[in-house]
Formats: C-alpha cells, sequence, structure tokens
C-alpha cells in the first residue's frame, strides 16, 4: 500500500515526492503516469483536493492546492500537470446533482479529464447528441470519465444562447468507455502527460450529466471555492508548478556549482560571476513565487469574507500566473546555462525539466496576449480598484 498517515494535502505531497521522483524515468518513457503514482496519488487524496467536501472531498483553499501542485513539480511536471489538470476537473462536481456527481467522482479511481472547448452538441428529448473530436486531454490517461466543452445547437438548427445572448457552454461528461482514444501526444515536454485526443459518434448524453460549468445560476455548492472559475483555478495551479519546476532546477544547479571545477577554470563555488548569478536567481524566484502566493492570498480573503469575485480578481490572479510562469522559465534557462555541458546528459536533472518548463511556457496560460487583457483593464474605469488590490498585496 502507499497510503500515508492522514497528513494535509502538502505534506502529504512532499512525502510523496521520493517516489514520484523513483518513477520520472519510466513516466518519461512511457509517456504515462505510472500505476504506483497514480495509486499513491488517488490514496492519499490528492486528486480530490478541489472536490467538495460534500462528496468527501478536500474542497482545499486555493493556496493549499497551489503547494500540492508545487511540491509535486519539485519531483516530476508531468506528475504534476496531470494532477493539476484533474484536480481542477473535479470542481465540476458543485454544478451536478449530488448523485451525478457522486457516480463520477466516489467511483474508483473518481478522476475526470478533458480537453479544449470545440464543436457542438444537438439537443434531443432527454438530454444531447454528440459526435465530435476533441484535443488536448491531459490525464486522460489515469481517468474513468471524459468530459468536453460543447456549444448547444437546438432541435430547430438554432444556436442556444444564455439570457446576455453568448452561447451556451455546456460540459458533457461521459465514461472513458464511450470514447475512442488517439495516441497523439509525441512532444519535447511534458511527455507523460498523456495529452491525448480522444472522440465519440452518435453519443447520447443525458442531460443530468451536461453541466453548465462555471454559470453561477447552476452552482450548487456555497463555499468560496467554487466562487472561482475553472480557469482561474488552472492558471493558478499551472503557475504554482512551474515554481516547483523552477526551484528544483536551481536547486540542482545550487549543488552541481559547489562541486563542479569547469577545466580551465576555478571551482565554480567560488567564481564570482557564478556566486552573483546564484543570488540574483534565487531572488528572481523568491520575488515570483512571494507576488503568486499573495495574489492567492489576497483574492481568497476576500472570497472567504463572502465578497463574490470580482473582474479585479480575475485581472489579478491571470497577470500573476502569467508572469510568474514567464519568470520561472527565465529561472529555469539560467540553471540550465549555468551548468554547462553537464546540462544536456539526460541522466542529469537539468534536461528533462528544461524541456517540461518550456512546455509549460507554451501553454494557454502563459499566453503574451494575457498582459494586454490586464493593460486594457488598467486603462479602463477599473483602475483604481486593480491599483488597490495591488498594493494591498505588496503592503502598500
Amino acid at each position: 500500500m502507499n497510503k500515508l498517515p492522514s497528513f494535509d494535502l502538502v505534506e502529504r505531497a512532499r512525502a510523496l515526492a521520493p517516489l514520484i521522483l523513483r518513477e520520472a524515468d519510466e513516466i518519461e518513457r512511457t509517456r504515462r503516469l505510472t500505476a504506483p503514482v497514480v495509486s499513491a496519488l488517488v490514496e492519499n487524496g490528492l486528486y480530490r483536493s478541489l472536490l467538495p467536501q460534500s462528496l468527501g472531498g478536500a474542497e482545499a483553499p486555493l493556496g493549499i492546492f497551489m503547494q500540492m501542485q508545487e511540491e509535486i513539480a519539485k519531483a516530476d511536471a508531468s506528475t504534476a500537470w496531470c494532477l493539476g489538470q484533474c484536480s481542477v476537473c473535479a470542481m465540476t462536481a458543485a454544478y451536478l446533482d449530488k448523485d451525478v456527481a457522486a457516480e463520477i467522482f466516489n467511483t474508483p479511481p473518481g478522476i475526470l479529464a478533458w480537453g479544449a472547448i470545440a464543436h457542438e452538441v444537438q439537443a434531443v428529448p432527454g438530454g444531447y447528441r454528440a459526435s465530435a473530436r476533441w484535443d488536448f486531454a491531459s490525464g486522460s490517461r489515469q481517468a474513468s470519465w471524459l468530459g468536453a466543452h460543447v456549444r448547444v445547437v437546438e432541435a430547430d438548427g438554432t444556436q442556444r444562447r444564455k439570457p446576455d445572448g453568448s452561447p451556451e457552454i455546456r460540459t458533457i461528461l461521459f465514461p472513458m468507455a464511450s470514447a475512442t482514444m488517439y495516441d497523439v501526444w509525441d512532444v519535447i515536454g511534458l511527455r507523460g502527460t498523456g495529452t491525448d485526443s480522444y472522440s465519440v459518434d452518435n453519443l447520447f448524453i443525458p442531460e443530468k450529466f451536461a453541466a453548465l460549468r462555471d454559470d453561477p445560476s447552476a452552482l450548487r455548492e456555497k463555499g468560496p471555492l467554487y466562487r472561482l472559475t475553472t480557469n482561474m483555478v488552472f492558471s493558478m495551479g499551472f503557475a504554482a508548478t512551474s515554481v516547483g519546476v523552477a526551484r528544483a532546477t536551481l536547486d540542482a544547479a545550487i549543488e552541481l556549482a559547489r562541486g563542479k571545477t569547469p577545466q580551465g577554470l576555478k571551482a565554480m563555488r567560488e567564481n564570482n560571476a557564478v556566486q552573483g548569478l546564484i543570488g540574483r536567481t534565487e531572488a528572481s524566484l523568491r520575488a515570483a513565487r512571494a507576488y503568486l502566493y499573495a495574489t492567492a492570498r489576497e483574492v481568497w480573503s476576500d472570497l472567504a469574507r463572502g465578497d463574490p469575485i470580482t473582474e479585479q480578481h480575475r485581472i489579478a490572479l491571470r497577470i500573476a500566473a502569467t508572469w510568474t510562469i514567464h519568470q520561472a522559465a527565465s529561472v529555469v534557462d539560467t540553471a540550465y546555462h549555468m551548468a554547462g555541458a553537464t546540462a544536456v546528459f539526460s541522466a542529469n536533472p537539468f534536461e528533462r525539466r528544461f524541456r517540461d518548463m518550456h512546455a509549460i511556457a507554451q501553454q494557454i496560460q502563459a499566453r503574451d496576449s494575457h498582459y494586454e487583457d490586464v493593460g486594457k483593464a488598467i486603462l479602463s474605469d477599473g483602475t483604481e480598484v486593480l491599483r488597490t488590490t495591488s498594493q494591498r498585496i505588496s503592503g502598500g
């Protein structure tokens, strides 16, 4: 048994790190999490970190979820990515009838995965019919259920719209066995995530398995966690994952510098340039982590008081997550180059993390266009509120 004592989520994640480190090579080779790792994550409740307490989940505060992700990422980025993806997917339970949610999440292994939003479903009596293919289903190789985010087309061919006129988006949920999977994940980084594609053909989805995810009108849970959208939690979880990767890479470079003497040069630990570089890089990583977690604490504090989620909260989370991922990538680049030729060998703790970090930085959560979104908000009527949030975060 891999089950550990009833520590909190962060302590459990930290305790599982040695196992994940031992399995990391096999995860990379097979492009999927190994059975011992999946069993340990399931048995210790890490996949249930964001599941409502009413269903036996942890319903963890945002900062705790982020720390859990960071600890797992120090051991293996692919494992952290799968865990983060599927943990956030479990937030869908807050928009489902309890018996439906229990069928999905309380039947082992109770893991839901999904891909990017795409395609439409046809409304039919009692539910919907779907025939489509979706991509980027991280964690699907461990999942028991799949989801897909789709627009709804009525029987007369018109698109169903919400009261504000925007298209209605449903998240349809179906057992893994109902889908055809496609092994397409041949990539340079995050190889172990098994981010495959999947399709269904003329599949009937009962109405109760078609959630209005992230729609406040459909929310069935009252906790502050579920006032955050899944996209907000994805961004902060993956930013924390990037911090974990950066921390592990920089630590490896520091350890190398303590003992390496490059040919024809003085020992790295006695080299003033290396000393200064480590000091500046350490400061950059600590600053990025502090900013990320301070933003999470500020937003969570407001929600825990009962405040609604606002556009200013959304902007604060988005810019913190995006900037942190970019800073983490810079830290990894510095550590990789500092290691010199040592870094190119797969047996050393640099090459895989370098590839993983740059795969993270290519994801939607790290898009440069997010800065434009933030800049637009700063120049809008919300300027003063955004500044106030920033001042509180920095202690001003």
